[in-house]
């Protein structure tokens, strides 16, 4: 596992203590690491979409959609 180190501001880093001192995770790194997680899946559901937009617009499809949902996994 790799460690990164990254500047936060004051109001996310109060963001994150608090969400741990709530139990909404049990960590700071795992907090982030679930953020990571979701800002992940939400770029893979906006490839299948912009794929199915450009197959309704009649575009040249760019991938193919069970390769780009096998990311999604």
């Amino acid at each position: 596992m790799t460690t990164i180190s990254i500047p936060l501001t004051r109001e996310l880093n109060n963001f994150i203590d608090e969400q741990v001192r709530l139990g909404n995770a049990s960590s700071k790194a795992e907090l982030i690491r679930r953020a990571i997680i979701k800002f992940k899946e939400d770029e893979f559901i906006s490839s299948i979409l912009k794929a199915k937009k450009e197959i309704k617009d009649g575009k040249a499809l760019k991938g193919d959609l069970d390769e780009l949902a096998k990311g999604f996994e």
